[in-house]
């Protein structure tokens, strides 16, 4: 399938963002001035965008705890990010959600979320408003595989498909779920899930942002066509812990520094494209340079940005409508 270059050029830039923005944030939480907990993103960058590239504004996704990748594949501010995480009042939310509850309902992310399999039923209800109004939209729930063992992941399976809902569920496998492997805690196969429910499965190398689109389109445009739910299972691997602090001593020793080395998405989709002369090297390049430049501009003015003030605990809690 051949992909405009407009968009390798802009799934590229998102990847890199996702990748500096988290490899800075590693820096930054260890100073101490980040509140709360951090869940990094970093190696699994081509999961994110290779699925929203195929999506549209009127799209809707949720997130899980490591939700900042998703954010930003999704078209989330990032300055407005970096002072959400910085809890300052100029964040997207007001520095009132912080890391794990990002949300920018104009840009379609519905937020990250702290309850492991929390996403999956948000989905299904923007789903059914999807085809309640007709709007040819369609909602994704990214989930880990320590949440495709929850209560609330497999009654939105079932209910995606009884009710036919425009929705997909992408399965991030990153092989653990916090210091569990998923070889010990997840029974069966995820295909096998898939078909009990009776919507078609995919699997694709989350390493490789061709495959995840490629594998992605096919499920979200089965969706788009009212054809009911499906579920996108990615293999891929995170770089850093569970959260900012893990020592992750129930890890193989060198499993990491192999990840890094031979199944970078930034490096294979660089070799990929510039080999098949779809992109130059200096173009990326500049892009490099200028989300660096992005970066650092946005922790500058997430530290000089106010915190929320005592007025504002109460403002945002209640909707009227």
């Amino acid at each position: 399938m051949q992909i405009a270059r407009e968009t390798l050029l802009r799934s590229y830039r998102a990847m890199r963002t996702i990748r500096d923005f988290e490899e800075r944030l590693h820096v930054e939480f260890a100073t101490g001035e980040i509140p709360g907990f951090v869940h990094l993103y970093c190696g699994e960058e081509a999961s994110g965008v290779g699925v929203c590239a195929n999506l549209t504004d009127q799209d809707t996704i949720a997130s899980t705890h490591r939700g900042h990748g998703h954010c930003i594949a999704k078209g989330v501010e990032v300055a407005g990010m970096m002072a959400e995480i910085y809890g300052r009042r100029t964040g997207v939310c007001q520095g009132k959600g912080g890391s794990m509850h990002i949300a920018d309902l104009s840009r379609g992310m519905l937020g990250a979320n702290g309850i492991v399999g929390g996403g999956p039923p948000l989905i299904c209800g923007a789903a059914l408003s999807h085809k309640t109004l007709k709007n040819g939209a369609v909602a994704v729930a990214f989930y880990g595989d320590g949440a495709s063992n929850e209560g609330s992941t497999l009654e939105s399976l079932n209910l995606a498909t009884v009710w036919r809902l425009p929705a997909v569920f992408v399965l991030e496998d990153n092989g653990y779920g916090e210091a569990t492997g998923a070889s010990y805690a997840c029974a069966g196969s995820q295909k096998a899930r898939a078909e009990g429910f009776g919507m078609p499965y995919l699997e694709c190398d989350g390493t490789d942002f061709f495959a995840v689109h490629q594998a992605a389109g096919e499920a979200i445009a089965h969706a788009r066509a009212g054809n009911g739910p499906a579920m996108l299972h990615v293999r891929l691997a995170r770089w850093y812990g569970h959260f900012e602090g893990d020592a992750m001593t129930y890890r193989a020793s060198g499993e990491v520094a192999a990840a890094r080395a031979d199944h970078d998405c930034l490096t294979i989709f660089r070799t990929r494209v510039t080999q098949a002369g779809l992109l130059d090297g200096t173009e990326l390049d500049d892009i490099d340079s200028a989300v660096r430049d992005e970066i650092e501009s946005a922790v500058i003015a997430a530290k000089q940005a106010p915190l929320p003030e005592a007025a504002d605990l109460l403002a945002d809690v209640y909707v009227r409508y």
